[in-house]
Protein backbone atom coordinates (compact mmCIF):
# COMPACT_ATOMS: atom_id res chain seq x y z
CA UNK A 1 0.00 0.00 0.00
CA UNK A 2 1.05 3.10 -0.97
CA UNK A 3 2.31 5.54 2.24
CA UNK A 4 0.53 8.38 0.94
CA UNK A 5 -2.74 6.75 -0.02
CA UNK A 6 -2.71 5.26 3.71
CA UNK A 7 -1.80 8.47 5.29
CA UNK A 8 -4.16 10.97 2.93
CA UNK A 9 -6.47 8.17 4.62
CA UNK A 10 -5.94 8.74 8.12
CA UNK A 11 -6.11 12.39 7.56
CA UNK A 12 -9.60 12.79 5.76
CA UNK A 13 -10.90 10.35 9.22
CA UNK A 14 -9.31 12.21 11.40
CA UNK A 15 -11.39 15.33 9.99
CA UNK A 16 -14.27 13.49 9.75
CA UNK A 17 -14.12 13.74 6.14
CA UNK A 18 -14.82 10.25 5.55
CA UNK A 19 -17.22 7.82 7.76
CA UNK A 20 -17.72 4.03 7.56
CA UNK A 21 -20.80 2.64 8.72
CA UNK A 22 -21.59 -0.67 7.19
CA UNK A 23 -24.52 -1.65 9.60
CA UNK A 24 -26.45 2.28 9.18
CA UNK A 25 -25.36 3.13 5.59
CA UNK A 26 -25.72 6.48 3.91
CA UNK A 27 -28.50 7.18 1.22
CA UNK A 28 -26.42 8.92 -1.60
CA UNK A 29 -28.34 11.16 -3.96
CA UNK A 30 -28.70 8.51 -7.03
CA UNK A 31 -30.31 6.49 -3.95
CA UNK A 32 -27.68 4.11 -3.55
CA UNK A 33 -27.09 2.57 -0.46
CA UNK A 34 -23.40 3.31 0.89
CA UNK A 35 -21.74 2.04 3.74
CA UNK A 36 -19.04 5.28 3.53
CA UNK A 37 -19.74 8.83 3.36
CA UNK A 38 -17.04 11.26 1.51
CA UNK A 39 -17.02 15.05 1.89
CA UNK A 40 -13.39 16.25 0.68
CA UNK A 41 -14.23 19.67 1.05
CA UNK A 42 -14.13 19.70 4.37
CA UNK A 43 -10.64 19.70 3.62
CA UNK A 44 -10.00 23.29 3.15
CA UNK A 45 -11.56 24.14 6.53
CA UNK A 46 -8.03 22.31 8.32
CA UNK A 47 -5.26 24.35 6.86
CA UNK A 48 -2.65 21.66 7.39
CA UNK A 49 -4.49 18.59 5.61
CA UNK A 50 -5.75 21.82 3.03
CA UNK A 51 -1.83 22.31 2.26
CA UNK A 52 -0.87 18.96 1.91
CA UNK A 53 -4.05 18.08 -0.40
CA UNK A 54 -2.37 20.82 -2.44
CA UNK A 55 1.25 19.98 -2.53
CA UNK A 56 0.36 16.08 -2.94
CA UNK A 57 -1.64 16.83 -5.92
CA UNK A 58 1.17 18.62 -7.24
CA UNK A 59 3.72 16.41 -6.56
CA UNK A 60 1.63 13.92 -8.56
CA UNK A 61 1.37 15.85 -12.29
CA UNK A 62 4.98 17.04 -11.14
CA UNK A 63 5.50 13.14 -11.63
CA UNK A 64 3.32 11.80 -13.80
CA UNK A 65 2.33 15.18 -16.29
CA UNK A 66 5.44 17.56 -16.51
CA UNK A 67 4.64 18.56 -19.44
CA UNK A 68 1.22 20.04 -18.27
CA UNK A 69 0.40 23.81 -19.01
CA UNK A 70 -2.35 24.53 -17.56
CA UNK A 71 -4.89 23.25 -14.37
CA UNK A 72 -8.72 22.60 -15.12
CA UNK A 73 -11.21 22.09 -11.73
CA UNK A 74 -14.23 20.23 -11.66
CA UNK A 75 -17.29 22.31 -10.31
CA UNK A 76 -18.16 22.54 -7.90
CA UNK A 77 -16.02 20.41 -5.52
CA UNK A 78 -12.71 20.75 -6.82
CA UNK A 79 -12.72 24.39 -8.19
CA UNK A 80 -10.64 25.52 -4.80
CA UNK A 81 -8.30 22.28 -4.81
CA UNK A 82 -7.48 23.06 -8.28
CA UNK A 83 -7.09 27.02 -7.98
CA UNK A 84 -4.49 25.97 -4.95
CA UNK A 85 -2.44 23.35 -6.86
CA UNK A 86 -2.37 26.08 -10.31
CA UNK A 87 -1.10 28.75 -8.00
CA UNK A 88 1.40 26.18 -6.65
CA UNK A 89 2.62 25.55 -9.96
CA UNK A 90 2.23 28.87 -11.91
CA UNK A 91 -0.05 27.90 -14.31
CA UNK A 92 -3.22 29.36 -16.16
CA UNK A 93 -6.27 27.93 -14.08
CA UNK A 94 -10.08 27.64 -15.59
CA UNK A 95 -12.89 25.44 -14.10
CA UNK A 96 -15.68 23.72 -15.82
CA UNK A 97 -19.29 23.70 -15.09
CA UNK A 98 -21.43 20.70 -15.56
CA UNK A 99 -23.44 22.28 -18.05
CA UNK A 100 -23.09 25.88 -20.24
CA UNK A 101 -24.71 28.38 -18.00
CA UNK A 102 -28.30 29.29 -19.57
CA UNK A 103 -27.49 33.21 -19.55
CA UNK A 104 -24.61 35.83 -20.18
CA UNK A 105 -22.33 34.08 -22.82
CA UNK A 106 -22.83 30.26 -22.20
CA UNK A 107 -19.68 29.32 -20.73
CA UNK A 108 -18.91 26.30 -19.12
CA UNK A 109 -15.53 26.36 -19.18
CA UNK A 110 -15.25 29.63 -17.08
CA UNK A 111 -11.27 31.16 -17.04
CA UNK A 112 -8.98 31.40 -19.99
CA UNK A 113 -6.91 28.59 -21.21
CA UNK A 114 -5.35 28.37 -24.12
CA UNK A 115 -6.41 26.78 -27.27
CA UNK A 116 -4.38 23.48 -27.76
CA UNK A 117 -2.61 23.80 -24.48
CA UNK A 118 -1.85 20.33 -22.64
CA UNK A 119 -4.87 20.06 -19.40
CA UNK A 120 -4.49 18.33 -15.70
CA UNK A 121 -7.82 18.34 -14.75
CA UNK A 122 -8.03 18.09 -11.00
CA UNK A 123 -11.50 16.65 -9.17
CA UNK A 124 -11.55 16.11 -5.48
CA UNK A 125 -13.96 12.67 -5.41
CA UNK A 126 -14.60 9.86 -8.33
CA UNK A 127 -17.18 7.66 -8.11
CA UNK A 128 -18.42 6.48 -11.24
CA UNK A 129 -16.55 8.29 -13.58
CA UNK A 130 -19.39 10.36 -15.26
CA UNK A 131 -19.28 13.79 -14.30
CA UNK A 132 -15.54 13.99 -13.94
CA UNK A 133 -15.08 12.45 -17.75
CA UNK A 134 -17.98 15.12 -19.37
CA UNK A 135 -15.64 18.02 -17.66
CA UNK A 136 -12.91 15.98 -20.10
CA UNK A 137 -15.48 16.41 -22.94
CA UNK A 138 -15.79 19.61 -22.05
CA UNK A 139 -12.12 20.68 -22.15
CA UNK A 140 -11.52 18.87 -25.47
CA UNK A 141 -14.64 20.75 -27.42
CA UNK A 142 -12.96 23.57 -26.21
CA UNK A 143 -9.95 22.60 -27.83
CA UNK A 144 -7.43 21.72 -25.21
CA UNK A 145 -5.19 18.49 -24.93
CA UNK A 146 -6.24 16.84 -21.63
CA UNK A 147 -2.93 14.69 -20.67
CA UNK A 148 -4.83 13.14 -17.69
CA UNK A 149 -6.51 13.58 -14.07
CA UNK A 150 -5.73 14.03 -10.30
CA UNK A 151 -7.95 13.17 -7.30
CA UNK A 152 -8.40 13.67 -4.11
CA UNK A 153 -9.99 10.43 -3.58
CA UNK A 154 -11.53 7.37 -5.65
CA UNK A 155 -13.62 4.83 -4.58
CA UNK A 156 -12.32 2.52 -7.45
CA UNK A 157 -15.52 1.51 -8.81
CA UNK A 158 -14.97 -0.85 -11.92
CA UNK A 159 -17.42 0.61 -13.40
CA UNK A 160 -15.31 3.91 -13.06
CA UNK A 161 -11.83 2.66 -14.19
CA UNK A 162 -13.43 1.17 -17.15
CA UNK A 163 -14.89 4.56 -18.45
CA UNK A 164 -11.63 6.46 -17.79
CA UNK A 165 -10.39 3.41 -19.52
CA UNK A 166 -12.48 4.33 -22.80
CA UNK A 167 -12.21 7.50 -22.33
CA UNK A 168 -8.42 7.88 -22.69
CA UNK A 169 -7.57 9.60 -19.61
CA UNK A 170 -5.06 8.60 -17.21
CA UNK A 171 -6.22 8.92 -13.38
CA UNK A 172 -4.01 9.68 -10.09
CA UNK A 173 -5.24 9.22 -7.28
CA UNK A 174 -3.75 10.51 -3.47
CA UNK A 175 -5.66 7.97 -1.56
CA UNK A 176 -8.50 5.21 -2.48
CA UNK A 177 -11.11 2.81 -0.87
CA UNK A 178 -8.51 0.20 -0.29
CA UNK A 179 -5.97 2.30 1.58
CA UNK A 180 -9.24 3.71 4.02
CA UNK A 181 -10.26 0.29 4.58
CA UNK A 182 -7.05 -0.50 5.41
CA UNK A 183 -6.36 2.13 7.84
CA UNK A 184 -9.66 1.35 9.34
CA UNK A 185 -8.93 -1.67 10.36
CA UNK A 186 -5.68 -1.26 11.63
CA UNK A 187 -7.07 1.40 14.01
CA UNK A 188 -10.18 -0.37 15.18
CA UNK A 189 -12.64 1.62 13.53
CA UNK A 190 -13.98 -1.15 11.80
CA UNK A 191 -14.57 -4.45 12.88
CA UNK A 192 -12.75 -7.39 10.80
CA UNK A 193 -15.78 -8.72 10.11
CA UNK A 194 -16.76 -5.79 8.22
CA UNK A 195 -14.01 -6.05 5.89
CA UNK A 196 -16.08 -8.16 3.60
CA UNK A 197 -19.05 -6.47 3.44
CA UNK A 198 -17.45 -3.45 2.76
CA UNK A 199 -15.68 -4.91 -0.68
CA UNK A 200 -18.82 -6.60 -1.34
CA UNK A 201 -20.45 -2.82 -1.99
CA UNK A 202 -17.50 -1.93 -3.70
CA UNK A 203 -17.93 -4.22 -6.71
CA UNK A 204 -22.04 -3.27 -7.22
CA UNK A 205 -22.86 -0.62 -5.10
CA UNK A 206 -25.93 -0.09 -6.87
CA UNK A 207 -27.40 -3.38 -6.02
CA UNK A 208 -25.73 -3.43 -2.62
CA UNK A 209 -28.41 -4.01 0.43
CA UNK A 210 -27.05 -3.50 3.85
Amino acid sequence: MDAIKKLFAKKLMDIKAIKLQPNEPFTWASGWKSPIYTDNRKTLSYPDVRSFVKLELCHAIQENFPEAEAVAGVATGAIAQGALVADQLGLPYAYVRPKPKDHGMGNQVEGHIEKGAKVIVVEDLISTGGSSLKAVEALRQYGCEVIGMVASFTYGFPVAEQAFKEAGVRLITLSNYAAVLEQAADTGYIKPEDIEVLNEWRKDPAAWKA
